[in-house]
């Protein structure tokens, strides 16, 4: 015990001082360059809106997004009806907030499992790494369009097929990231110092190669997003009467014409959420890139 004090007297103990302040100074120019942009504040915004609608849509949805009264069928806006009914007199308002929590949880689910299966997967050389190429060079929309169509329509199976074509980018994300670490001068000290390999990847290689998997998570929420609302749309994701999005905008086609404003809504959401998480994700990358 004394002896391990006795490394922190003197120059020792200024020198840790000094690198936590020099490693928080970082921190904090790393995110001041993150949130520079004033399209990443506007996308944070709106991604912490949609993220709150979505968490208390029980509370904020004016009514059931279930119920069906076909006598006020396609009623216009009113006090009652905010955004008016659909065409089973459903209340349209109520649908919008239950359907963020649908597509966002959905979403946030495909996108933790292909990180957490792809990340460790990448650090894995040789015949895992050829597995990550065949997957890349498939086209992910008809992998998954496949899938989806094999083993049958519904939420849990359209998480499981988009997971399943998506971990490979992740994958080759950290394998890359992986590498470049592996080759960097403080690597070699820490072995020298008797650093275990658990320790190393944790405590350091995880932490250094974590921004840019956020970067590409971030950037790619908003295709998940629209992945599943294509999906659900072609009747190969979540099924009705669920209050997805997607399923919104299938229910609305016969309307187009007539009562534009079904289509428009869920429409107009998905842009607005897929937009927001792009501005988001692009001033991640480039707080990233000049890290």
């Amino acid at each position: 015990m004394y002896g391990r004090k006795k490394n922190w007297e003197g120059g020792n103990y200024e020198d840790g001082i000094q690198q936590k302040t020099e490693k928080s100074m970082i921190q904090n120019l790393y995110w001041k360059q993150v949130f520079r942009s004033p399209k990443t504040k506007i996308g944070l915004m709106v991604v912490i809106i949609f993220a709150l609608a979505a968490i208390f849509a029980p509370v904020l949805a004016p009514h059931d997004p279930l119920l069906v009264d076909v006598s006020i069928k396609l009623k216009n806006p009113s006090a009652a009806y905010p955004l008016g009914t659909d065409q089973l007199g459903r209340c349209i308002l109520s649908r919008l907030l239950w359907g963020s929590r649908y597509s966002l949880s959905y979403s946030f689910t495909v996108l933790l499992i292909t990180v957490c299966v792809g990340v460790p997967i990448g650090k894995i050389d040789s015949i895992i790494m050829r597995i990550i190429d065949v997957f890349m060079a498939m086209p992910v929309f008809i992998v998954a369009l496949a899938i989806a169509g094999t083993v049958g329509a519904s939420g849990a199976h359209l998480i499981l097929s988009l997971s399943v074509v998506s971990w490979a980018e992740y994958a080759r994300l950290a394998r890359a990231l992986t590498l470049q670490e592996k080759n960097k001068n403080y690597m070699t000290a820490l072995k020298a110092g008797g650093c275990g390999h658990a320790r190393i990847i944790f405590r350091h290689v995880l932490r250094n190669i974590l921004p840019s998997v956020i970067a590409l998570a971030t950037m790619e929420i908003g295709s998940i997003i629209l992945s599943i609302a294509g999906f659900s749309f072609i009747g190969l994701g979540v099924q009705a009467p669920t209050p997805e999005w997607g399923i919104m905008l299938s229910d609305s086609r016969s309307y187009i014409q007539t009562y534009p404003r079904l289509m428009f809504y869920p429409g107009i959401l998905i842009m607005i959420i897929v937009l927001a998480f792009n501005y988001l994700g692009e001033g991640i990358q480039n707080g990233t890139a000049q890290k």
